[in-house]
């Protein structure tokens, strides 16, 4: 996505074709990063420090208007007000589940929409956000993959996903309260949503900086996992980057040629490169890194190719999340039988590997990641105030 920011460019009125002048251009003040934010402040003649408080005023509280920045002076608010615009996600969809999953469909500034997924469970209450609009890895067995890249997400419009989440959690549209003081709070964060994370490694790297910062929303990197499809790179850059999250990589098979036939990034990632990038991650104490493998019948769910991932992973501090397939209209797989996931989780464990089932979430709604976006882009979505009486959904297939 192109973005210019002139952090101490001079505020300015530009003239029309006829010599009139326009509207002053003003700057998105959330594409400022806080070290920026405080520069161009400086340069306004507003105390530096006054930036961390518009940040958490942004992230944490959420609020609409600067007017809302009670801790700012009012002419400090004045000056901001004409120097910068304060976008927010728009929520324009959300559908809950009988289980108590939720998914969210924010729609963007310039009318592109994605979505998020809040799922809880009996101790944590884990919300999946997005990273691109649309996807270019291609996975044959995910929605979003289907519809093809449209474009990155900003750092803000990812982590304002979190904000606005916790705001709706408060019952609150701008969240003007600290977070966690309503009954229901976010636990986790994972980067499973929409789009590949590493591929647009600079604005999830900030949006990051934002979730965990104190001026943010506050999380611990502990409770933030970033998902790949195995961009090997990138995820030697995360390894050095310090980002301190959980790394999740979208494996889903034992060989090269069951790999490249449902995930195309295998041709110029295979197999050899992606788990010497595992191997040789940099894990903290007590860390590991999770695989992700979507059972799809007839394909990479045989007890041989259990045995093949067993050994695959041998040496790697990890677990093996195994994700039954969760179909989606027009998909070319299925869902294996309880029996065939039983017998492949069986052979992982007698190798002394983790490999919890996930269960499927959200099957009486728009349960596949990208679902609800394309259902409402055709018109089919229900009224946002009256789906089921209530509004929930899941984490898309393998990410």
């Amino acid at each position: 996505m192109n973005r210019m920011i002139h952090v101490l460019a001079p505020h300015h009125s530009r003239a029309g074709t006829d010599g009139a002048p326009m509207r002053e251009v003003r700057d998105n003040i959330k594409l400022f990063t806080l070290d920026e934010l405080k520069e161009c402040l400086g340069g306004m003649g507003i105390k530096p420090y006054k930036a961390a408080q518009v940040f958490s005023w942004m992230y944490k509280h959420n609020v609409t208007s600067f007017n809302d920045m009670t801790n700012i002076s009012l002419s400090e608010r004045a000056l901001m007000d004409a120097r910068f615009t304060l976008p927010r996600l728009s929520l324009i969809q959300s559908e809950v589940s009988k289980d108590g999953t939720q998914k969210f469909l924010f729609r963007l500034d310039d009318d592109h929409t994605v979505e998020s997924v809040l799922i809880p469970d009996e101790r944590r209450l884990t919300l999946c956000i997005s990273t691109q609009v649309g996807c270019a890895q291609a996975c044959r067995f995910c929605l979003t993959g289907q519809g093809g890249f449209k474009r990155d997400l900003a750092a803000y419009e990812i982590a304002e996903q979190v904000a606005a989440v916790e705001g709706a959690l408060s019952g609150q549209g701008g969240a003007k309260e600290p977070r966690r003081r309503s009954g229901k709070h976010i636990t986790n964060i994972v980067l499973m949503g929409m789009g590949e994370p590493l591929a647009n490694f600079i604005e999830v790297q900030k949006a990051i900086g934002i979730v965990t910062a104190g001026t943010g929303l506050g999380f611990s990197p502990r409770r933030i996992t970033l998902s790949t499809a195995g961009l090997v790179p990138e995820i030697e850059r995360l390894g050095r980057s310090g980002a301190r999250v959980n790394l999740a990589v979208s494996l889903n098979a034992a060989t090269d040629a069951v790999r490249t036939r449902v995930m195309p990034v295998n041709k110029r990632y295979p197999l050899r490169e992606l788990i010497g990038a595992c191997r040789r991650y940099p894990l903290e104490p007590r860390r590991r890194i999770t695989f992700e493998y979507v059972l799809l019948t007839g394909v990479n769910d045989s007890e041989g190719d259990a045995r093949r991932l067993a050994k695959l992973l041998r040496g790697i501090r990890c677990k093996i999340n195994l994700i039954p397939f969760n179909p989606f209209p027009g998909s070319a797989f299925s869902r294996p039988d309880d029996e065939t996931v039983r017998r492949f989780q069986e052979i992982l464990l007698s190798h002394n590997y983790t490999a919890p089932v996930r269960s499927s979430r959200g099957a009486d709604i728009s349960a596949a990641c990208g679902q609800l976006r394309e259902r409402t882009a055709a018109g089919q979505a229900a009224p946002m105030e009256k789906r089921n009486g209530k509004q929930r959904d899941t984490m898309r297939n393998g990410r």
